[in-house]
């Protein structure tokens, strides 16, 4: 994923090129403020019920329910998504996850009773889902409402006060406004602060009990570094270099669509995109020949530049100048060292409006083929066999997802669990991120630590892990003063339990003998 604190002050429309707004300022007295009502707030948030947590969030369901073409504005205006991205990844998505979570909370964030072994009867094992206090969560500028409004849910499901820095390039300010006037939602609960790229380095050195964010991996880098310093925990979602595996056996016209969704959607600013595309040498030509064509029947960039929400379209427009800029010098690489350019490429330079780009041909040299475009280009390159595909597919450093192809179900299963990757799908790509059951998160220079699924909301919570005990006059055999008749009885323990064949019998004469005197034992 591109990179987060980017220099920005003024929000423009990647459409239009018109400003739309200037961020606001943030000091460092402005930003303690913040922190501190969230620490203030969280003691309210832990003593609610998780039913009256679960009606708070329902308020935010409601509200995106009741303005959905107001929020689909705002998010077009910024981002530049065609309407039918922006509803599918952020609209329906975020109502679907709320959905669920509404469901899965109570089960997830419950008491939980944990088994005991025999050593340790007569006790109780519980663990207790604890809220770990103030969340910060940071969040990139591809998908400005999903992720800000997803973890901020879950974490204050959890019961935590969370605070949010979204990226100064598509901060949605209006929207943030709008929302928490309108929705009713608890004040305070969760503040976004669309501040400049500053704000979010500022916000973490106030020591925070956790942060989580999404974004590139240097940025990525930047944020353990200093979360580090202080021991807050983090999880990182960083980005991708998603290797996709078609073998011959497939539905060609099927696995072409796929292939050119899975490559495309988001003009390819999305961290599980297909930006490498491995295809078996038997239909090679085939394949490539219905994907380049279907390729440029695409609606690409808005037909109507001249207003802040554009016509719908397939492919929407870059974000943010500097993605531009990264994307063009990949097509510019590749071409110089070799690559034949299929179709797309560079029309009209520094627009946001870019055409999809398929290469085949290519090297491991190229940048469209080790590094993250993040774009909509597509590197294409033929294997012969499955072991051959699978190395292809795992050379290199990054390990987010991946797709398998295939009419045999136990190849696709096959190669799908020798793909170094933290989610892959057979027969189809990164749908992985529509299933809120699942967890997601990548591996390798993709990440750290797992989102959505049980563990999206575990992954806010202090485990506590917690034995509970009636009192007694038991003194316990591992417990002061330490004779040579309780060395020997646990001894004669660990040998009868754990040896082949457990002897139970001299187990029990042990364990009565520990009983005994354990109750009349004294210092």
């Amino acid at each position: 994923m591109s990179d987060l604190n980017t220099s920005a002050t003024i929000v423009k429309s990647p459409i239009t090129g018109q400003i739309l707004y200037e961020l606001e300022d943030y000091g460092i007295e402005d930003l303690k403020s913040i922190m501190n009502t969230a620490r203030q707030m969280q003691p309210i948030i832990r003593a609610m019920s998780l039913d009256e947590r679960i009606k708070e969030v329902d308020k935010i369901l409601r509200y995106v329910l009741a303005h959905k073409e107001f929020i689909l504005e705002n998010i077009i205006a910024e981002t530049g998504k065609s309407r039918t991205d922006a509803y599918a990844s952020e609209v329906f998505e975020i109502c679907d996850v709320i959905d669920v979570y509404k469901k899965m909370a109570p089960k997830v964030l419950a008491d939980a009773k944990m088994k005991i072994p025999i050593f340790l009867m007569g006790k109780k094992a519980r663990q207790w889902k604890e809220p770990l206090g103030t969340v910060m969560v940071i969040t990139p500028w591809n998908f400005p409402f999903y992720q800000v409004i997803v973890p901020s849910i879950l974490a204050f499901l959890a019961g935590n006060a969370v605070v949010v820095k979204p990226s100064e390039w598509t901060p949605l300010k209006p929207l943030w406004e709008h929302l928490f006037k309108e929705s009713g939602f608890l004040k305070d609960a969760i503040q976004v602060v669309c501040g400049g790229k500053t704000a979010g380095a500022e916000l973490i050195k106030l020591r925070p009990n956790k942060v989580h964010f999404t974004g590139s991996v240097r940025t990525g880098k930047k944020i353990m570094a200093l979360c580090a310093e202080q021991l807050t925990p983090v999880d990182l979602e960083l980005g991708g270099k998603d290797p996709s595996i078609v073998f011959d056996d497939v539905n060609i016209d099927r696995t072409v669509n796929g292939v050119m969704w899975g490559a495309f959607t988001n003009a390819g600013q999305n961290c599980t995109g297909i930006e490498r595309l491995y295809v078996q040498d038997t239909i090679y030509d085939k394949f490539v020949g219905e994907l380049v064509a279907k390729t440029k029947l695409l609606k690409t960039s808005h037909p109507g530049r001249n207003t802040q929400v554009a016509d719908d379209c397939d492919i929407g427009a870059i974000t943010a100048d500097f993605q531009v800029a990264l994307i063009e010098d990949h097509i510019e690489d590749a071409i110089q060292k070799g690559a034949n350019l299929l179709c797309g490429g560079i029309k009209e330079k520094g627009s946001h409006h870019m055409i999809p780009t398929i290469f085949d041909n290519c090297t491991q040299d190229m940048k469209v083929a080790t590094e993250e475009t993040f774009g909509p280009t597509l590197a294409i390159f033929k294997f012969k066999t499955e072991e051959e595909a699978i190395q292809m597919a795992n050379n290199s450093p990054y390990g987010l997802g991946g797709s398998v192809w295939t009419s045999d179900l136990k190849r696709g299963e096959r190669v799908a669990r020798a793909l170094v990757v933290g989610n892959v799908c057979i027969n189809n790509h990164m749908i992985n991120e529509a299933n809120p059951y699942l967890p997601f998160g990548g591996i390798k220079d993709s990440g750290i630590g797992r989102f959505k699924g049980e563990e999206g909301l575990l992954t806010f919570c202090n485990l506590k892990s917690v034995i509970i005990e009636k009192q007694s006059d038991l003194i316990e055999l591992q417990w002061y003063p330490f004779t040579k008749e309780k060395g020997e009885i646990l001894e004669g323990l660990t040998t009868s339990y754990f040896g082949k064949p457990r002897k139970w019998i001299p187990f029990l004469k042990n364990a009565l003998k520990s009983d005994s005197i354990g109750k009349k034992q004294k210092l």
